[in-house]
C-alpha cells in the first residue's frame, strides 16, 4: 500500500516553512487512483504536527513518522520534486538535490538537461509534492512519478478509475501559460518557473520566476509569446511618470512596464471574459519590469542598479492573478502581493489626510520658483474675494535656501543646469524672511500664520525634493555637515533610457547630486520637518522621488536605497505631521510604491502644462488609467490646473469625479469663478467622490487617446449614487518614435458612445438589495433628467476637449405608484456628491390614494393634491443652491430643516427642485424632506 500526501514548503537554509499539511488520497498502486475519498487527518497526528511555522528537518521527520505509523508503514524514504528539481533524503536526514528523478533510466535522463546546476537551493522558497513510499525505495520504481508543476497551494483533483487531472487556475502546461483554461503565453522557456501563492488571498494567483546560468546585476528573461489578446499596460515613458499603452501582442509592450492587464474573451455566449493582471515585483535587492521584444515575447527585466549586487535567479518576480471582474482582480492582486511582500500597505488601510475634502491653491503655475511671501498673500486674497476660499495651501518650489549656480563654459550641458542647484539650509530663503531681511527669523511662520488667521486656511503644505532639492544637499554646507552628504552621479536604467530622455538627468549626470548618507537621511528629514512643524506647516509635497533609484550603486542597489529613504521619510512625517501630511510626486516606480506603508496621496500623472496644447487630453486619460494601479496604493492626485484656461471646464469636470483633492494654481486675479463655484462650496469644502476614479470596463482596452474612435469613460461613486464622466481625449499622446508627448491628429473627429448604469461597477452595492436596476440619470452639462430602465444605454456625442457627466441615481419605490431618486446640487459638477443619506419613512396604516380609482400606475395616473401624506423621504445633503430630485408624482410639500419651503415640479421629467440657503456652519448637513 502506498500513501501520497501533499505539503507546501518553503526552504530557507536548514529550515522548512510549512504552509499546508493536507493528507491526500490512498493509492492502490502507483499511478492509479481508487474510488476512495480523501482521508481525514486522524487525531493522533495533530499532536505530532509542528506548531511553529518554521520546523527543522528533525521535527519534520517526527511528524512524517507519525503519518507512516498511522498507515502501518515503515519509516518512509522521502522524495521531493519541485519544478523539475528533485530532492531525496540522505542517510544523514538532509534533502539533497538530484537531477529529476531517482530512477535515471529511459526518458528521464533527457529531463536532466532542464535543471540548472547553479541554482542556489538555500535562497528561494520551493513548492513540493511529498511522496510517501511504503515498503520499498524509489529506486525500485519502473517509471518515475508524474511530475507536477504546482500552480495552486492545493490543485483540484478529479478522480477516475485510472487518471488524475490537476486543474489549477494558473498553470504552465506543455510550454504554455494557461489561465482559467485559456492560453495567455506560448513557448514558455524551461527556465521559467511558476510558484503558487499560498494562504488566503493568494489562491487565485501565482508567481513567475526564472533562473540563469550566470549571476549578473541585470537579466532579461523571455517568459513566452503574447499574441491575440488585448492588453492595457502602464509604463514609465520617462523616469518620473507612467502612462498607458494598449495592444494585442508582445512587441507592443513598452520598456518599463510596471502593470499589465490582459483580456481573454469567453467562448460563445453566456461565458465570462477572464482578466489577468501581471504585477512585476521587488524581490530582495532586485526590481522587475516587463517589456516586449520583436518575437512577441513578454520579457522580465530584472535589475539591481548596482553592479556588485548580482543574482542568477528570482522566484517571485511577477505576480499573476485572474478573475472575471477586472477591478476586483486588480485589488485582490495588490492585496495578495501586500501579504506576500509585507513591505507596503494597501490604500484602504491608510489614513487619508484631511486636506483632500477642501479646496486648495498651489503657488507653482502662478509663480514657479519666483514665489514670494507677498505672492502667497495675493493669491489667497484673490480667491477669497471671489467666494471660493482656499482652505489648503501648497507653497511649491522656490521657498528654500539653495546655492546659486554659475554657468561653466567648459561644461557641455547648460540647459537645465538649474536642476543641479543644491540645498544649503533647512529654513526659508530671504524671499520669505520677515520684512525682507536676511536675518534668520521665522518668516515662514509669519506666512503660515497670516494664511491661517487672515484667510482661514486650514492646512499649509510646502514642497521639497526627496533628496532635499533637485540637486540634493550641498556637501559640507554650513550647519548641514552632520548629514555626511557626498556627490553622486545618477545612472538611469536601460529601460528608462530607451524611452524619453530627461533634462534633469542630463544635468545631474554632469553636475552630480548631493546625496545625504542613507544612515543620516532620517535625521535630515526629521530636522527639516520639525522646523516646518514649528512654523505651523501641516505637511509636505515630496517631489523628484525617482532620482533615488539612479543612485543605488555602492548602496546595495536601487531597491535598498529607495527603501531606506522612504522608511526615513515616513518615519519623519509620522513624527511631525499627525494628519499623515505627505503628497508623493514624480514617484511612479515600483521601488517606491512597494515600499510605501504610510503615504496616502500620490500624484497620478505628469504635470498640468498650461501652455502645452498636446498635454490636456493625455493628462486626463493618463490619470484615469494610472489610477487602476496607483489607486491601490494611495489616493490619486490629479494635479493643479488653471480655472481661467481654454481647457479649464474639461480639467475641472474630470477632477470632480476623480476622488482627488481639487486645487488650482491661478495667478492672483486670473480666475473663472463661475467654473470654480461648480467645484467649491462657500465654506471652501468640495464634493469629493469616494473612490479613485477609473476607466469603465468597456474603456479598459480601448485607446481613447489614439484610436480615433473611442471616448474615455471614468466611473466613481458617491454615498448614494454613481457617476460616469465621458471625455473626448483623442488627438495626442506619447510617441515612441519621437519619444515625447505630441499631437498626432490636429483635427480629431466628433465621437459618439454610450453610457449605462452598469458602467458604475459597484452601483448595485450602493443601491442596496431591493434595487430593481432602474435609475434616474442627470446629465450635468445638458441639464437633462430622465428615467432609465435596467440595462438601457444613453448615447453621448462629444467633440475633442468636450465632456459630459452622467449621475446615475438608483430609483427607490416608495409606494406601488410612487418612486423617487435624489439627485443633488444641480449646478455642481459632482451634483450627486452632495447627498449624504436617504431614509424613507412610511406613514402608518396609510395607502396611496389614486386620483380616479384606477389600477395604480405611476406612469399613467396622478395622485390628488389634497391626498394625505403616505411617506416622507428624508435626505441629508451638503452645500447650497438648486437641489434636485426625481419624483414620479408631485410632492405634497417640501421642508428644509423642518421649515416648509417652495418647490418647483416638472411633470414632464419628474424633476423636483428646491433652493437650499448658504449654511452658517462648515460641512453643514441640511435635512431636506419630501412629503408624498
Amino acid at each position: 500500500m502506498s500513501f501520497i500526501s501533499r505539503l507546501t514548503f518553503g526552504a530557507y537554509g536548514c529550515c522548512i516553512e510549512a504552509f499546508e499539511f493536507t493528507l491526500g488520497v490512498e493509492w492502490s498502486a502507483l499511478g492509479q487512483l481508487p474510488t476512495s475519498t480523501v482521508a481525514e487527518e486522524p487525531a493522533s497526528l495533530k499532536s505530532s504536527r509542528p506548531s511553529s511555522p518554521f520546523v527543522s528537518l528533525k521535527k519534520l521527520k517526527t511528524a512524517l513518522g507519525a503519518v507512516s505509523k498511522h498507515k502501518q508503514m515503515k519509516t518512509p524514504r522521502l522524495k521531493l520534486t519541485a519544478r523539475g528539481l528533485g530532492f531525496v533524503e540522505s542517510d544523514e536526514g538532509d534533502f539533497v538535490p538530484v537531477s529529476y528523478a531517482s530512477d535515471e533510466t529511459g526518458s528521464d535522463k533527457k529531463k536532466k538537461d532542464r535543471l540548472h546546476p547553479a541554482l542556489d537551493f538555500k535562497r528561494i522558497p520551493l513548492v513540493f509534492a511529498l511522496v510517501f513510499l511504503s515498503g520499498s525505495s524509489s529506486s525500485t520504481l519502473k517509471k518515475p512519478l508524474s511530475f507536477w508543476r504546482f500552480n495552486k497551494a492545493l490543485p483540484s483533483v478529479s478522480e477516475s478509475s485510472s487518471t488524475m487531472t490537476v486543474t489549477p487556475n494558473i498553470s504552465i502546461n506543455d510550454g504554455n501559460l494557461v489561465v482559467h483554461g485559456k492560453t495567455i503565453l506560448t513557448g514558455v522557456p524551461e527556465n521559467i518557473v511558476l510558484t503558487p501563492g499560498s494562504g488566503v488571498g493568494l489562491v487565485a494567483g501565482a508567481f513567475i520566476g526564472a533562473t540563469a546560468s550566470h549571476s549578473k546585476s541585470l537579466h532579461v528573461f523571455p517568459v513566452g509569446a503574447l499574441d491575440g489578446h488585448r492588453f492595457m499596460c502602464l509604463f514609465r515613458f520617462k523616469l518620473w511618470w507612467m502612462t498607458q499603452r494598449m495592444g494585442s501582442c508582445g512587441k507592443e509592450v513598452p520598456l518599463e512596464t510596471q502593470f499589465m492587464l490582459v483580456e481573454t474573451k469567453a467562448d460563445g455566449e453566456g461565458g465570462d471574459d477572464i482578466y489577468t493582471v501581471f504585477l512585476p515585483l521587488l524581490e530582495g535587492q532586485f526590481r522587475s519590469a516587463l517589456q516586449g521584444n520583436e518575437r512577441n515575447e513578454l520579457e522580465i527585466c530584472l535589475e539591481s542598479g548596482d553592479s556588485d549586487v548580482q543574482t542568477n535567479q528570482g522566484l517571485c518576480l511577477v505576480y499573476v492573478h485572474a478573475g472575471t471582474n477586472p477591478f476586483e482582480v486588480i485589488t485582490q492582486a495588490v492585496k495578495a502581493v501586500e501579504k506576500h511582500m509585507q513591505t507596503f500597505v494597501h490604500r484602504e488601510k491608510k489614513k487619508l489626510p484631511s486636506f483632500l475634502d477642501w479646496f486648495g491653491w498651489c503657488t507653482w503655475d502662478a509663480f514657479y520658483t519666483d514665489v514670494t511671501a507677498e505672492g502667497v498673500e495675493e493669491g489667497l486674497k484673490s480667491l477669497n474675494e471671489g467666494g471660493t476660499p482656499p482652505r489648503f495651501l501648497i507653497v511649491d518650489d522656490g521657498w528654500q535656501q539653495i546655492e546659486s549656480k554659475t554657468k561653466d563654459s567648459n561644461v557641455v550641458v547648460q540647459e537645465g543646469a538649474q536642476f543641479a542647484s543644491r540645498l544649503t539650509g533647512i529654513k526659508e530663503n530671504e524671499k520669505f524672511q520677515k520684512n525682507g531681511h536676511s536675518e534668520q527669523v521665522s518668516g515662514l511662520k509669519h506666512v503660515v500664520d497670516q494664511a491661517k488667521q487672515h484667510h482661514n486656511v486650514k492646512f499649509v503644505y510646502v514642497w521639497h525634493a526627496l533628496a532635499g532639492y533637485w540637486g540634493g544637499v550641498k556637501p559640507a554646507a554650513s550647519g548641514m555637515e552632520h548629514y555626511d552628504t557626498f556627490l553622486a552621479y545618477p545612472v538611469s536604467s536601460p529601460g528608462v533610457m530607451g524611452n524619453q530622455p530627461d533634462i534633469v538627468m542630463d544635468s545631474l549626470s554632469v553636475h552630480g547630486l548631493g546625496l545625504v548618507h542613507p544612515k543620516k537621511v532620517f535625521n535630515f528629514y526629521n530636522e527639516l520637518h520639525a522646523y516646518l512643524a514649528s512654523c505651523g506647516v501641516d505637511g509636505v509635497k515630496v517631489d523628484v522621488q525617482n532620482i533615488i533609484e539612479t543612485l543605488g550603486s555602492g548602496h546595495g542597489g536601487r531597491v535598498s536605497l529607495t527603501r531606506s529613504y522612504h522608511l526615513a521619510l515616513e518615519a519623519s512625517v509620522a513624527r511631525n505631521f499627525p494628519d499623515n501630511g505627505c503628497i508623493s510626486c514624480m514617484c511612479h516606480n515600483t521601488d517606491g510604491l512597494y515600499s510605501s506603508k504610510q503615504t496616502a496621496v500620490v500624484r497620478a500623472s505628469d504635470d498640468f502644462y498650461p501652455r502645452d496644447p498636446a498635454s490636456h487630453t493625455i493628462h486626463i486619460s493618463s490619470v484615469a488609467y494610472n489610477t487602476l494601479f496607483l489607486g491601490e496604493f494611495m489616493q490619486p492626485d490629479w494635479d493643479m490646473f488653471h480655472s481661467l484656461h481654454p481647457a479649464a471646464d474639461y480639467h475641472g469636470a474630470a477632477r470632480s469625479i476623480g476622488g482627488c483633492a481639487i486645487y488650482v494654481s491661478d495667478k492672483p486675479g486670473n480666475h473663472n469663478f463661475d467654473l470654480l463655484r461648480k467645484l467649491v462650496l462657500p465654506d471652501g469644502s468640495v464634493l469629493r467622490a469616494k473612490l479613485p476614479g477609473r476607466p469603465t470596463r468597456d474603456s479598459l482596452f480601448a485607446d481613447p487617446a489614439r484610436d480615433g474612435t473611442s471616448l474615455l469613460k471614468i466611473w466613481n461613486v458617491n454615498k448614494c449614487s454613481g457617476v460616469v464622466g465621458v471625455f473626448n481625449c483623442q488627438g495626442a499622446g506619447w510617441c515612441k518614435v519621437e519619444k515625447k508627448t505630441r499631437i498626432h491628429d490636429t483635427s480629431p473627429g466628433t465621437l459618439t458612445g454610450s453610457v449605462r448604469a452598469v458602467d458604475v461597477d459597484v452601483l448595485a452595492q450602493i443601491a442596496g438589495d431591493d434595487w430593481s436596476g432602474e435609475t434616474v440619470v442627470y446629465a450635468h452639462k445638458s441639464g437633462e433628467v430622465f428615467r432609465l430602465p435596467k440595462d438601457v444605454s444613453v448615447p453621448v456625442t462629444l467633440k475633442v476637449l468636450e465632456y459630459e457627466l452622467f449621475h446615475f441615481c438608483p430609483l427607490k419605490e416608495v409606494m406601488p405608484n410612487i418612486s423617487l431618486a435624489p439627485i443633488g446640487l444641480l449646478d455642481m459638477f459632482n451634483s450627486s456628491g452632495a447627498v449624504e443619506e436617504v431614509v424613507i419613512h412610511l406613514a402608518s396604516d396609510k395607502k396611496s390614494e389614486l386620483f380616479d380609482g384606477e389600477v395604480p400606475s405611476e406612469f399613467t395616473t396622478s395622485l390628488a393634491d389634497n391626498r394625505s401624506s403616505t411617506a416622507t423621504i428624508a435626505i441629508k445633503t451638503r452645500g447650497c443652491g438648486r437641489f434636485g430630485a426625481y419624483s414620479s408624482q408631485r410632492p405634497l410639500k417640501c421642508t428644509i430643516d423642518k421649515a416648509e419651503t417652495e418647490f418647483e415640479y416638472d411633470s414632464a421629467t419628474g424633476l423636483l427642485t428646491v433652493t437650499i440657503p448658504i449654511p452658517t456652519e462648515e460641512m453643514y448637513k441640511w435635512l431636506v424632506e419630501i412629503h408624498v
